[in-house]
């Protein structure tokens, strides 16, 4: 018979006299007394935790540090809360966790030390304080402007972080405050009046729109919703706020979008007006570019029937010339409107390929020859055998091309057409230089703008969309084009192709 045993009439008056758990464990924390409320909350039978380990109440995950916690504290052999700054929990006969409060209490008996847990069960706290918690959350978190004040001195109790955020007060300096410091056109009789209702009970909620007085002074339109909160014998108000400086500034936001809207409305008038002119310059200018150049080659086609003999076959030559030279120039131009329609509905397809540069260089030169007027040559660009370019080949061509042609067409019989390259660290730089009409100043900044043509070039043919579609082309697969022009000196065009082309 165990010491408990011979004093178990004591131990059950004192024991079953109390709604909380008791367990009693030896010092190897082997249990050697429990109680009906103990047994009950565990989920044992009576006297069947009687002789089991302590850590049969715990959940399995905590066991590794309980005997070290648990020897510590009968060492230390004081009364204490056991778990201080820890959840607890312990573990039922169906494998059911649940938290739990503990206090411990070392006492001696027969010259045994034992060790007395009372046990509380704390999950309906647990879930309260979960719930606290939860609203605490939705107070504190919440975008709008939350405020409890007390119904009687009307100081604030508590603010949310909203609201301390938009008025630039610190909690504690809003609870020295009331609704009546941050409200300057509001004064207490009236303030009185307005949550009359509230006090009297003839209404559970009131709402009202007023002023909030910010701490750097700037103020902004709210509508309080106010209602009476009962806890106990203190009553509090509880108010909503919300900030209603867009709704007061409707009118005027509204006035606004109606003036943006009929501004944007006449700019897409003005560029539908634009786009029409453009679309009619278009048409007279494909009428007048096709036309003169198939003029001249039915007038070539017509004389040359007429040259039947052998010693006329210079003349035949020469007309045989300018149609290939006014055929080149149509195709020029069809390549030309092409690019626009591929560019715009963005179908374009690039072949990024590594390839000689004299290759390319050299078939463009070859087919701009048959362009040159009187007396013009183009100076071939020096030691470029042994440069390899990583681009679109077609492409670059095409903006080559482009720029020969212009140079060729807006300068002088007797002049050069210089083509020159230059290897940079990061870029290969190509350079189109003439010494033609130039381009005047004013006139400089809208070069590049489709269908443009500068005023001292209205007589000579072209499109002007070559330079935009150029451009447009370059800039696609991360190049540049730049000019420098002085009007009657000449132009410069500069190519610059990365080395390296992002994939």
């Amino acid at each position: 018979m165990n010491i408990f045993q011979k004093n178990s009439e004591i131990f059950n008056l004192l024991a079953e006299g109390v709604s909380e758990g008791i367990i009693v464990v030896n010092k190897e924390q082997v249990i050697v007394i429990s109680n009906s409320s103990a047994e009950e909350m565990f989920g044992y039978e009576k006297g069947e935790l009687l002789g089991k380990p302590l850590d049969t109440l715990i959940p399995q995950r905590y066991h590794k540090h309980h005997d070290q916690h648990v020897d510590h504290f009968i060492s230390k052999s004081e009364k204490r809360q056991m778990g201080h700054g820890r959840d607890l929990h312990g573990i039922r006969k169906n494998k059911e966790e649940f938290p739990v409060e503990a206090g411990l209490n070392p006492f001696e008996l027969d010259g045994s030390v034992f060790v007395m847990a009372l046990i509380i069960d704390i999950t309906e706290r647990k879930k309260r304080e979960q719930e606290l918690s939860h609203w605490a959350r939705i107070f504190n978190e919440s975008l709008n402007e939350i405020y409890t004040f007390d119904a009687t001195s009307f100081i604030f109790k508590d603010v949310n972080k909203a609201a301390q955020h938009n008025l630039g007060y610190s909690l504690d300096e809003l609870q020295k405050m009331t609704p009546l410091d941050i409200k300057p056109h509001l004064k207490q009789s009236e303030f009185v009046k307005i949550i009359e209702p509230l006090v009297n009970d003839d209404t559970g909620k009131i709402k009202f729109e007023t002023t909030h007085l910010r701490k750097d002074g700037s103020t902004y339109p709210v509508e309080v919703h106010l209602q009476l909160s009962n806890t106990g014998q203190n009553q509090s108000f509880v108010a909503m706020i919300l900030d209603i400086t867009e709704q007061k500034n409707y009118t005027e936001n509204l006035e606004r979008t109606v003036q943006k809207r009929t501004l944007q409305l006449t700019e897409a008038l003005e560029n539908e007006k634009e786009l029409n002119e453009l679309k009619t310059r278009f048409l007279s200018l494909v009428s007048h570019e096709f036309k003169t150049p198939l003029s001249s080659i039915l007038t070539s086609i017509t004389l040359l029937g007429k040259y039947k003999l052998t010693e006329q076959q210079e003349k035949r030559d020469k007309h045989v010339t300018t149609i290939r030279k006014k055929v080149k120039y149509l195709d020029t131009i069809l390549n030309d409107f092409l690019s626009v329609e591929r560019l715009e509905s963005g179908k374009v397809n690039y072949n990024i390929e590594e390839f000689p540069l004299s290759k390319l260089v050299n078939e463009v030169v070859y087919d701009a020859n048959m362009l040159l007027k009187a007396g013009q040559k183009i100076h071939y660009p020096e030691n470029i055998d042994d440069v390899f370019i990583e681009f679109d080949e077609k492409t670059l061509e095409l903006v080559l091309s482009n720029l020969i042609h212009n140079a060729i067409k807006y300068s002088p019989e007797d002049s050069t057409i210089d083509i020159l390259v230059k290897t940079n660290p990061n870029t290969i730089e190509l350079q189109v230089k003439d010494n033609g009409i130039g381009i005047p100043e004013e006139d400089q900044k809208h070069i590049f703008d489709r269908y443009f043509r500068a005023e001292n070039a209205l007589l000579t043919q072209g499109t002007g969309i070559g330079l935009n579609i150029a451009k447009q082309h370059l800039e696609n697969l991360g190049a540049s084009l730049i000019f420098k022009s002085q009007q009657d000196k000449g132009s410069i065009f500069i190519v610059n192709i990365p080395k390296e082309q992002k994939t």
